[in-house]
């Protein structure tokens, strides 16, 4: 048993502050809104987040960050990608010496083009040896009702790892470890933008081919990338990579595959925000910050660059298809 502080009490945050604390781990959950954490603790469950969902008797929830932080052995950081680095420059005075830093979020930051162990590693200062990544077909409703699934546990020190993978390991989540930081990463910020081109396409009307083959050829830009970046190619077949691509871009939980969908449909991005509970996409904001990673390393990721110009350049889903569609013929 260890002591677990997971900061932020959105969807994944919550439910992964429940999975420590069914594997018998002292857990404090830190909620930015004294508002959701007071109705956390009069009522057992996230009403914002995951309505319906019990979560454990002994999960304490706090809006302290610094009483949240003392004595943690790992600190899960649960906060979105592109407030990653503000919330950091806050917390890293508290931080434990010789906690275990772990990532959850997925993306790509904005300004920097910085994976997010790299940002904890330059906002805090700590060994990277210190720092995991969680990655893998994560979608938290489902982890939440404990339906059976897997996940990885990415980092450079195989013992962290293994200290994270041993203290979240329940009856239906099994990890494994990994020592590929790199191809965790990537993998898990770019399937949210292969994940709004399938939903861009089912938003059209498109069928299981067509889905197939975006996936399919979204797996090959995202390996590339990858590879160019200094991961291992293996990983990109495994649950952080092909795992997580195909449950993001097939499910309806997934906020990336559903945003897209109202894209396809015609939407405009605030329609799409609107009908996606207020929130936009990780994968709208990464897709620029992933296309600029692959212009400055000089990958050809084109379902990258399309989702981009949609998002950002006011492309057309109809004419991203043809474009897509009219590329030049190749070898597979």
């Amino acid at each position: 048993m260890v002591n677990v502080s997971v900061m932020g009490s959105g969807s994944w945050g919550t439910t992964l502050a429940k999975v420590f604390a069914d594997a018998g781990n002292q857990v404090t959950l830190w909620a930015r809104r004294e508002e959701l954490a007071n109705a956390i603790r009069q009522t057992r469950e996230n009403p914002d987040y995951l309505p319906g969902i019990t979560l454990p008797e002994g999960l304490k929830t706090i809006t302290d960050a610094t009483a949240a932080l003392a004595e943690a052995d790992i600190v899960v950081f649960a906060v979105p990608s592109q407030t990653m680095r503000e919330n950091l420059s806050a917390w890293r005075e508290d931080l434990p010496s010789d906690a275990t830093l772990v990532s959850i979020s997925k993306g790509v930051e904005r300004e920097t083009h910085l994976r997010m162990s790299e940002v904890i590693a330059e906002l805090t200062g700590v060994d990277p040896q210190r720092i995991v990544v969680l990655s893998g077909p994560n979608l938290a409703r489902e982890i939440a009702e404990e339906q059976p699934a897997a996940t990885v546990i990415a980092g450079l020190d195989e013992n962290r790892a293994k200290l994270v993978q041993a203290a979240v390991s329940t009856h239906y989540l099994r990890p494994y470890t990994n020592t590929d930081v790199i191809g965790a990463e990537i993998g898990g910020a770019c399937k949210n933008v292969i994940a709004l081109a399938c939903g861009m396409a089912a938003g059209r009307g498109l069928g299981d081919n067509t889905l197939a083959t975006v996936i399919t050829r979204g797996l090959a830009e995202i390996t590339r990338l990858g590879v160019a970046l200094g991961a291992e190619e293996r990983t990109f077949a495994g649950l952080a990579g092909l795992g997580d691509l195909v449950a993001t871009c097939t499910s309806p939980l997934s906020r990336n595959r559903s945003f897209g969908v109202r894209l396809g449909e015609g939407g405009t991005l605030e329609e799409a925000r609107k009908a996606t509970h207020g929130q936009v996409a990780e994968g709208v904001i990464s897709s620029s910050s992933i296309w600029q990673l692959a212009k400055e390393h000089q990958v050809d990721m084109p379902i990258t660059q399309a989702v981009y110009a949609v998002c950002h350049e006011g492309m057309t889903v109809g004419d991203m298809i043809v474009a897509l569609m009219g590329r030049s013929k190749k070898a597979e």
